[in-house]
């Protein structure tokens, strides 16, 4: 019997080892696309201005440079919160999760979270919540517990 208690845990750390790098990668698939999302809107908007003939215009040309939409060229979607930064600064998305913590009488897991946004309870469910509550703590804007739930953040912690 010992034997089979061994095997589950050993069994029990292999498996979390894998979800850890499954959880990594797909952090950087979801960062890859999100690249790709805002290549496609300022390739859009160049086609778009090309079109109606105003490639040629110098000031249309500057703005084309000047564009940068979050996730694009290295950008953060979440930004490291600095002080004076409100959730304004965050996509609409992450505003979402951030009221749900805040609102939220003792912290928050991210099954609760994922459940208030509507996304449900299972895994493939949760995890996307998840990761984005971790890149909300791992840049400043709420704090993790060490059992892994969330809490907002004081305003006079910034």
């Amino acid at each position: 019997m010992a034997d089979v208690l061994v095997w589950v845990m050993q069994r029990r750390v292999v498996l979390a080892d894998r979800a850890e790098r499954l959880r990594k990668e797909l952090a950087e698939i979801d960062a890859e696309v999100a690249r790709l999302e805002a290549a496609e809107v300022v390739i859009g908007q160049f086609i778009e201005t090309e079109r109606s003939g105003q490639a040629d215009d110098p000031a249309v040309a500057e703005e084309l440079e000047r564009v940068t939409t979050p996730g694009a060229g290295g950008m953060l979607l979440v930004p490291h919160r600095e002080p004076g930064m409100d959730e304004s600064a965050l996509p609409a998305d992450y505003q979402a999760i951030m009221k749900i913590v805040a609102a939220a009488s003792e912290p928050a897991p991210a099954k609760d979270v994922s459940v208030q946004l509507g996304r449900g309870t299972q895994p493939r469910q949760v995890e996307p919540v998840r990761d984005k509550l971790r890149r909300l703590a791992d840049r400043g804007w709420l704090h993790r517990t060490p059992a892994g739930r969330f809490t907002a953040l004081p305003r006079s912690s910034v």
